[in-house]
């Protein structure tokens, strides 16, 4: 039985890492004592450095792989926002880093509970991005993730997200593979790459350069973050080989036959798939798409999947303020010029961990239903029980006595999504 954080800290032991710089946050830091611990014990043969800030953390994590070393870092939250200049600059080194954000909303308002603001906000940095829903592929994500990243088709960090406290301090059970078995999927990283050369000043774009080169190495990370979808399948089939477990850029939950589908990623998924075979046992045809890679975005994995669906739903766990749910808007972009596209609704909750109860699934593939039937979509609707949103008007009322409470919006207003009271 092992946390999410736990499940990080194995996965990282197994993969033989070299160097883990590191900086403290909530939650992420169980990761990095439990590393520490096996440093100190010898277990692990491995540097252990506590830098300063995440900013330096992540540009030492940046330069040690650029010398050939097999690095792993975490963060979570705030502490990712402050050290963000630093991805930018990793990722145009073409360093193949793992890094763990365990995601946590971001201030303000201040919480320790997830939502993806802040992993979503890095999904133009370069960085790929798996997203985890179970401890157990938390672990397997990390080894996965250093096959990805070290391949020379791809050359470039790796982002491996779960949510904080649902999944970094939840224990469940999690096969620990055996080192042999790793070391046939991972062997020890031999790059031939040269990251820098004293002769070749210009190999990772290094210098002041103008437009035009800019311009080619970005276009150069583009092509191999578009490379590492056919890369990721290699190696994800090559995993399954050896493991027995699978891991496809998505994973469909009951989505073969199902008219009605409901699109999800991390560890609120698991509370989707409840609710779809609860929809099941009412006769309503519904399904569960998890996304996994998010970079680079499975477009066509997508396309495949939701050809000839009625409704399909999309539920944001972030906001981008003034636009909605980020999710959404790339699945729209996505499905855009098909066809035959199904009806795509927006939903957003679980914002700070709100918990999404049963009530609101019900009341998204209702609306699914309703709208296929009137052949119309419905504005995105950010999703309240009727009990709290009367929570909310309370506390509004009593801090209205001191201070200014906002009152710009409401669920009528910015949506229409207040459903009846839960029975949680």
């Amino acid at each position: 039985m092992l946390t999410g954080n736990a499940s990080v800290a194995w996965g990282v032991r197994l993969a033989g890492v070299d160097y883990v710089p590191t900086y403290p946050i909530t939650p992420q830091t169980e990761i990095i004592e439990t590393l520490a611990k096996w440093i100190s014990d010898g277990v692990m043969d491995a540097g252990f450095v506590s830098l300063d800030s995440e900013h330096s953390m992540i540009a030492a994590a940046g330069a040690a792989s650029a010398t050939g070393a097999r690095v792993f870092t975490a963060t979570s939250s705030q502490g990712l926002l402050y050290g963000f200049e630093m991805l930018y600059t990793v990722a145009g080194w073409r360093v193949p880093l793992v890094m763990v954000n365990v995601s946590r909303g971001l201030s303000a308002p201040i919480t320790l509970e997830p939502d993806h603001n802040d992993i979503l906000a890095a999904r133009d940095s370069g960085f790929l991005q798996i997203h985890c829903e179970t401890c157990q592929e938390v672990l397997d994500s990390v080894l996965l993730a250093y096959r990805l990243a070290e391949d020379e088709r791809v050359l470039l960090p790796v982002f491996v997200n779960m949510d904080g406290f649902h999944l970094s301090f939840t224990r469940e059970p999690v096969e620990i593979p055996g080192r042999d078995a790793v070391e046939r999927f991972l062997p020890p990283y031999q790059p031939k790459h040269a990251f820098f050369k004293a002769s070749q000043p210009m190999a990772q774009g290094l210098a002041v350069i103008g437009g035009s080169l800019y311009s080619y190495f970005k276009y150069q990370m583009h092509l191999a973050s578009i490379k590492a979808l056919d890369v990721y399948h290699e190696v994800s089939e090559e995993f399954k080989k050896i493991f027995d477990r699978s891991y496809h850029a998505i994973e469909r939950f009951m989505v073969e036959d199902a008219e009605y589908v409901l699109i999800m990623t991390n560890s609120f998924s698991t509370l989707g798939k409840a609710a779809v075979e609860k929809a099941r046992k009412k006769g309503i045809k519904a399904g569960l798409l998890r996304l996994r890679l998010i970079r680079p975005f499975p477009e066509a994995d997508l396309k495949e999947a939701l050809e000839g669906k009625k409704t399909v739903a999309v539920l944001d766990q972030n906001i981008s303020v003034g636009k909605g749910g980020i999710l959404y808007s790339e699945i729209a972009g996505t499905l855009y010029h098909e066809k035959n596209k199904p009806l795509l609704l927006s939903f957003i909750s679980g914002l700070g961990g709100k918990n999404i109860s049963p009530r609101e699934f019900e009341f998204i593939f209702d609306t699914m239903i309703k709208s296929f039937i009137l052949k119309k979509t419905v504005t995105p609707q950010l999703l309240y029980t009727e009990e709290e949103w009367k929570e909310m008007e309370r506390l509004k009322g009593m801090a209205g006595k001191t201070y200014d409470f906002p009152t710009s919006c409401s669920p009528h207003h910015f949506t229409a999504g207040v459903t009846t009271p839960s029975d949680r």
